[in-house]
């Protein structure tokens, strides 16, 4: 079991990482607090039992395990094959400065980044898939990664991306979810392109021209498609789409945030696919 074999590891190695100054450590910081550093190294970090337990059984490699020496040595709830030379121990204050969040459980990794692309995708004759265009905020990607994993949803696709897959507060807010549902980054011609041949009928979330999506036919091959906040989605998108749906607003505010309105809209498809 993986904390096991931290454990069964020190008994044998005396070796653990003291100083915040160790250059493990500054290389784990770095990791956290740069994309291009993310981009250049081909590696992220994960904070979190939960978080490290879904990325390893979804088949990333793991390179390094950093587990803080208060971890419980009884907890077995992680439990992946990954060697004892690439477990290794910390005091609290080292784990704390690489630690991009608090409470994560004493345990952190750093991964091997994997790249899906659309042709990897193997689609269900019915499914459901949520495109994103140009989305900012790394939060709102990873509260929509979360809510599709709760749908059942067979694919996020992530077009013309202004953030990284692997940034630490994706991961946060997808708790592990960014390594459970699949989730590609590609252009937006690309998409339209791979979702047409596929035959999935495209549902723009829009304002204008539009019909409430509550009355709109979700339950055949069904892409949901999102924009930003601020300005929505492009021109590219609406003139493509075979549905423009909207949420009704009822207050003065004229949208919901973005990550709300996706999980409004995949669970639409839910329930007319559940028949109730």
């Amino acid at each position: 079991m993986f904390l096991s074999l931290h454990y069964e590891m020190n008994r044998m190695n005396e070796y653990k990482i003291a100083s915040t100054q160790n250059p493990r450590v500054k290389a784990v910081v770095a990791l956290q607090q740069k994309s291009a550093e993310r981009k250049r190294t081909g590696l992220f970090v994960v904070e979190g039992r939960r978080e490290v337990k879904h990325c390893v059984e979804a088949g990333f490699e793991v390179d390094w395990v950093y587990v803080c020496e208060e971890a419980d040595e009884n907890d077995d709830e992680i439990s992946a094959s990954v060697g004892m030379e690439h477990v290794v121990e910390v005091t609290r204050g080292v784990y704390e400065k690489m630690a991009y969040r608090g409470g994560t459980e004493n345990v952190l990794a750093v991964v091997k980044e994997r790249k899906l692309r659309l042709a990897d995708l193997k689609l269900r004759k019915d499914a459901l898939v949520v495109v994103v265009e140009r989305v900012e905020k790394p939060g709102n990607l990873g509260a929509i990664l979360r809510s599709a994993d709760a749908a059942g949803v067979d694919a996020v696709l992530v077009c013309d991306a202004l953030t990284d897959l692997y940034n630490p507060n994706l991961i946060r807010s997808s708790v592990g979810a960014v390594f459970t549902v699949p989730c590609v980054v590609c252009g937006s011609e690309e998409c339209i392109k791979f979702l047409k041949e596929r035959g999935v009928k495209i549902l723009t979330a829009q304002l204008q021209d539009s019909e409430l999506y509550y009355d709109t036919d979700m339950k055949g091959a069904t892409a949901i498609v999102m924009g930003t906040e601020a300005t929505g989605l492009t021109d590219v998108w609406r003139r493509v789409a075979d549905a423009h749906i909207r949420i009704p607003m009822l207050g003065k505010e004229d949208s919901l945030n973005v990550s709300v309105s996706a999980a409004v809209l995949m669970y639409e498809a839910v329930r007319q696919r559940c028949g109730k």
